[in-house]
């Protein structure tokens, strides 16, 4: 049986909408109200809990939840755009045996896949500018019906909520563990962002940039060297077409504008832990394992060896 019959039905903006007993469905459903809204059709609004108002932050977990009984951990990765979200989140959905859910990697496939929608993400992401909700809902419900076909339980979200309209949706339709704020300084996500290269043929993902920040007002000095492809990649590294200087600033004044709210939701709630990158990936992650009292066997015999 399929998992979802209909998600947005085309006529009238998405007047109807039927859904089969999938996990998330009620969540989808959500997300279908809430991209009803912005189409103009008139929908009860969401009501903000009073928490998100008028409680008073919390200092942050002060212990680190783990998976519960029946299924795996439900955790979000947030920080600036560049700042290492994919890369930290897809080692840990490695480690944990959860699915890295990556609304950047959905939007990248839908691109290069010409569909439909690919003519009208690729003037958005040009620009620097966020995805309407509508947008990004679609894309992720596909990825939650094709993981809920796998039998897949738990996830690790990159790149999802980015709003405050989101993440109210996301808290009112499934509980979120723990999110994860990634921090790094403006100057070495400029950087990071400008020496980012994909391979044309496996895409996998390098950074030329080398990153020598030097401490100034008490911050530590920053290194973080390059992530070079290896010598059969070399030739097919491209660049994407969004990283330009001009388009990042853009990200970021966007991010800083929309998304700083969504750290504020969760901290007040008691989830966010904040993480300051010290360094490139050898320095970060033990570290980031440490902060989420985790262990990675393998990588302590890889490093040993």
């Amino acid at each position: 049986m399929a998992v979802l019959n209909r998600l947005i039905s085309r006529s009238r903006g998405c007047s109807a909408i039927i859904l089969s007993s999938y996990p998330y469905s009620h969540s989808i459903r959500s997300f279908c109200f809430k991209s009803c809204e912005s189409s103009g059709i008139n929908l009860p609004p969401v009501v903000p809990s009073p928490s998100s108002t008028s409680t008073p932050a919390s200092p942050g977990p002060s212990v680190i939840p783990t998976a519960r009984e029946g299924r795996n951990v439900q955790w979000v990765f947030l920080g600036c755009p560049g700042v290492g979200k994919g890369t930290y989140a897809a080692r840990l959905s490695t480690l944990l045996g959860v699915p890295h859910i990556s609304t950047g990697d959905l939007v990248r496939h839908e691109l290069s896949s010409q569909g439909p929608l690919s003519s009208q993400l690729a003037e958005i992401v040009n620009q620097g500018k966020l995805l309407s909700d509508e947008i990004i809902i679609n894309l992720l419900s596909k990825r939650l019906e094709a993981g809920e076909a796998n039998g897949e339980t738990g996830f690790i979200l990159d790149g999802f909520p980015r709003t405050i309209r989101q993440a109210e949706i996301l808290e009112g339709v499934t509980d979120i563990d723990l999110v994860i704020n990634l921090k790094l300084r403006e100057e070495a996500l400029l950087a990071k962002c400008l020496g980012r290269r994909i391979c044309s043929e496996c895409g996998g993902n390098y950074n030329v940039a080398c990153i020598d920040i030097k401490g100034e007002d008490g911050s530590p000095q920053m290194q973080m060297p390059p992530l070079l492809p290896p010598p059969n990649c070399e030739s097919k590294l491209i660049t994407r077409s969004d990283d330009t200087e001009e388009v990042v600033k853009e990200r970021l004044r966007v991010y800083n504008e929309m998304s700083r709210p969504v750290e504020e939701f969760y901290r007040r709630r008691g989830k966010l832990l904040e993480f300051d990158l010290p360094g490139g990936i050898p320095e970060s992650w033990p570290r980031l394992l440490q902060a989420l009292n985790l262990d990675d066997n393998d990588n302590k015999e890889s490093l040993a060896a």
